[in-house]
């Protein structure tokens, strides 16, 4: 359990979704060898090229599964996976709220298989990922699972968070004008604009776990979650290290090729939620001025 009881989950900005039959979470294909359907554009910035290639759903076709109307406390955030993501994004917004002025929140989008986004028609294939078009971050909850099960993450309730504080991290980056950077950074692989994004969005869910403890909901006078233990953070990078591209390379091919990175190695992306942990500092993020990643 991580969310104090007491804390009250909004679902204003929360809307449900999604139909049609997925085609199962994929790992395999090109791009130099390295065949990564999920990793595309997992805890991605730009996923309109991979989703322009999905169909989309037919008009009256999407069907969520998912029932806000128990997500109302903390305590439902604790069981309930669908009430914890959202609850991760109310907590993410009270503390960006705190730390950037002007920050506006951004939409949630739940849905199981296919959805239509601002980006074009996309499925659950591709894992968690925000649209700029429309800002709107998209989470199938079966996501966790594979994440668990596939790629080894512990499971605990805040490498779930973390997946959702990481997308938000986008939202800041877009809110800052930061996600054309990737585009415009030049480099592409393992020191490219692509891996400096997803890596600055790691130290952005960094300084969310800072003070998520310690930032109170107004109007409750509690804090979103209660006190972070060793496990809870240990549980974060656990989900870092699952994702990371050397990881998943490995996996997928039996070897490392750095010059096709996304996303950065398991290592790189554990060093920087650490950083953006222990400092609390959105400043000590800009990995695009870091000389050394890792």
């Amino acid at each position: 359990m991580t969310f104090n009881e007491g804390m009250q989950i909004d679902t204003s900005t929360t809307s449900t979704g999604g139909g049609g039959r997925g085609r199962g979470i994929a790992i395999g294909g090109g791009l130099g060898g390295l065949v990564v359907v999920l990793l595309a554009v997992f805890l991605g910035v730009d996923p309109g090229q991979v989703i322009s290639q999905q169909p989309a759903l037919p008009p009256g076709a999407e069907q969520s599964g998912y029932d806000l109307s128990k997500c109302r406390t903390g305590a439902d955030a604790n069981e309930y996976v669908e009430c914890r993501v959202v609850a991760t994004g109310n907590s993410v917004d009270g503390v960006w709220e705190n730390l950037l002025r002007g920050y506006t929140r951004p939409k949630m989008m739940l849905f199981k298989n296919n959805v239509n986004t601002g980006c074009g028609a996309a499925s659950s294939d591709m894992g968690p990922f925000y649209c700029p078009a429309d800002q709107t971050a998209y989470f199938d909850t079966d996501f966790f699972q594979v994440l668990k099960d596939q790629f080894g993450s512990s499971g605990g309730p805040l490498a779930q968070e973390y997946v959702v504080a990481h997308e938000y991290g986008h939202h800041v980056q877009d809110l800052l004008g930061v996600l054309g950077r990737a585009q415009g950074a030049g480099a592409q692989g393992a020191g490219g604009g692509g891996v400096r994004t997803e890596l600055q969005a790691d130290c952005y869910a960094g300084v969310w776990a800072h003070y998520a403890a310690i930032t109170k909901q107004p109007g409750t006078d509690v804090t979103y979650l209660k006190p972070l233990t060793d496990k809870d953070i240990a549980d974060a990078l656990s989900a870092a290290a699952s994702v990371g591209d050397d990881r998943i390379q490995k996996q997928a091919t039996g070897r490392v090729n750095p010059e096709v990175w996304t996303h950065g190695s398991a290592a790189e992306r554990q060093k920087w939620f650490t950083t953006g942990y222990q400092t609390g500092d959105p400043k000590q993020c800009d990995t695009f001025k870091a000389r050394d990643l890792g």
